[in-house]
C-alpha cells in the first residue's frame, strides 16, 4: 500500500469517531506494524491534521474538527476555486466539465466555514474565451493527447498564409492569447503557433513519436523555460 493511501485511510478511520481508535486496530486494518502507525500519525500531526491521543491509548480527531479526506488550508482551497474558475473560462469544454465536477466534489466535503471562505474569493475569470467556446482548444488538446500530426493553414501577423505539418506538443495560455507549441516539419524546428491564426487544420492520419530531441522537454528548453516538473 502506498504511504499516501495509508495516510488517507488513517484519517478516514478517525473521522466521525467519538472514542479513541487504538493504534493496534489501525495497524491490523492497514496490515502494517505499530511502529509504522505511530510514525504516520506523528507525521499527520506535524502537518496540521488535528489528531489527539498517544501511543498505547488511541487516537481521535479533535472535537469540532471536520476535515475532508484531502486536507486543504483556506488558502489552498481558494487557490483551487480560482484555478477551476480559470479552467472553466479559458480551457475547452472537456476541461471545463472536469473543473466543474472537481469543484463540486471539493465543496461536498468541506465544512461550511471553509466552503464560504473559499467561495468568497474575489478573483474571477470571464465567462468563456473565444477559442474555448468554438471548440478549437478541445480539438487541439485531443490531437496533442493522440500525438496526431496536423496539417495547418496558418496566417502570420501580416496575413500571409502557409501550410505546415506539425507535431503538436502543448497548449499554453498567456493571459491574452493561446499558443500551440509544436515541432514544425516545414521549418525543421520548434515553432509556436497562435490558434486564433489557424485558418483550418486537419489530422493527416499519421501518429508521431516524441523523441528527446523533438519532444516536450526539448521544446520547453528551446523556448527558454524551466523544465522542472515536466515528464520526459
Amino acid at each position: 500500500m502506498r504511504r499516501a493511501d495509508r495516510l488517507f485511510l488513517i484519517i478516514h478511520a478517525l473521522r466521525g469517531r467519538r472514542t479513541a481508535l487504538p493504534a493496534r486496530t489501525l495497524a491490523d486494518t492497514l496490515g502494517v506494524s505499530l511502529r509504522t502507525v505511530y510514525r504516520d500519525v506523528a507525521d499527520l500531526q506535524l502537518s496540521g491534521v488535528p489528531i489527539e491521543g498517544e501511543a498505547g491509548v488511541g487516537y481521535v480527531l479533535r472535537k469540532g474538527a471536520d476535515i475532508p479526506p484531502l486536507m486543504f488550508s483556506a488558502e489552498e482551497l481558494e487557490a483551487l476555486v480560482v484555478g477551476t474558475r480559470f479552467v472553466k473560462a479559458f480551457a475547452g469544454q472537456r476541461l471545463h466539465r472536469g473543473a466543474r465536477a472537481a469543484l463540486l466534489k471539493i465543496e461536498a466535503v468541506l465544512p461550511p466555514e471553509l466552503k464560504q471562505r473559499a467561495l468568497r474569493s474575489r478573483i474571477f475569470a470571464p465567462a468563456d474565451w473565444n477559442e474555448a467556446r468554438s471548440g478549437l482548444i478541445d480539438r487541439l488538446h485531443a490531437a496533442i493527447a493522440a500525438r496526431q500530426v496536423l496539417r495547418l493553414d496558418y496566417r502570420d501577423e501580416a496575413g500571409r498564409t502557409t501550410q505546415r505539418e506539425v507535431e503538436p506538443l502543448c497548449l499554453a495560455f498567456w493571459g491574452g492569447v493561446w499558443t500551440l507549441g509544436s515541432w514544425c516539419r516545414l521549418r525543421i524546428g520548434f515553432r509556436t503557433f497562435r490558434p486564433d491564426r489557424i485558418a483550418t487544420f486537419e489530422a493527416t492520419g499519421e501518429v508521431f513519436v516524441e523523441t528527446p530531441e523533438r519532444g516536450m522537454i526539448a521544446y520547453v528548453r528551446a523556448m527558454g523555460g524551466d523544465v522542472e516538473g515536466y515528464d520526459e
